[in-house]
């Protein structure tokens, strides 16, 4: 049998791929987090609200993650790794206007519920006993018509209608990100020669959960404080 193939089954294997996944998701929010003040304190992100840069720079991020997602299994664990924090830096950008938007006591509270939100959604999607595999539909079907009612709203811009998607997909996102961890821990098959691809495939989409879960927050508790 190749050596890419030998399948690995064991819970040191498991503790491992966890403490990787977390370590990768956590250099993504640090890029992400450190680009974004960075940006912010340059007046960068006046130059990117400004003009098209705000734009081009949402395409290439629909771009990276469609390379991810469809080339992963293709792609060498290199280029996976270097797609992940392309992402998280230019994410970073993006999100530096958020330092102009809240004030700083909104932005803390809103990352350590955050924090804590996440960590009791990982832990419950680990330990639990529950087949949530059932789950993976819905929560799809969910995103795509959260994603699309989110989108026919930046056209017609109702505030009823933001807060009600705010408080949508943060449930979603809350349900999204115990299914994932719990997807990782019930992964049947650990491939040996593909650790570090399963690895960073794992931490984007914790990373994602993350930050959706941090957006939805900052809007909801910054809105409450106006």
């Amino acid at each position: 049998m190749d050596t890419e193939e030998n399948v690995i089954k064991s819970p040191s294997n498991l503790n491992e791929c966890l403490v990787q996944t977390f370590f990768r998701m956590f250099l993504g929010l640090i890029a992400t987090a450190i680009i974004a003040f960075l940006t912010y304190k340059t007046d960068l992100y006046l130059t990117i609200a400004s003009s098209m840069s705000y734009s081009v720079l949402a395409i290439i991020e629909v771009v990276v993650v469609l390379l991810f997602s469809l080339l992963f299994k293709k792609l060498p664990p290199i280029v996976v790794s270097i797609l992940y924090y392309i992402y998280a830096i230019i994410n970073g950008v993006t999100m530096g206007v958020i330092f102009a938007v809240f004030d700083i006591t909104t932005i803390s509270i809103a990352f350590f519920v955050t924090a804590f939100m996440f960590g009791a959604l990982a832990l419950y999607g680990y330990k639990t006993k529950r087949d949530v595999s059932k789950l993976s539909t819905i929560l799809m079907v969910g995103l795509i018509l959260g994603l699309i009612v989110s989108v026919i709203n930046l056209i017609i811009g109702n505030t009823i209608v933001d807060i009600v998607i705010d408080w949508f997909m943060l449930i979603l996102f809350c349900g999204i990100t115990a299914y994932d961890v719990h997807k990782i821990k019930n992964m049947e098959e650990y491939i040996e020669g593909n650790e570090e691809k399963m690895y960073v495939y794992f931490a984007m989409d914790l990373y994602l959960d993350f930050i959706n879960i941090f957006i939805r927050l900052l809007s909801i508790i910054g809105r409450n404080r106006d």
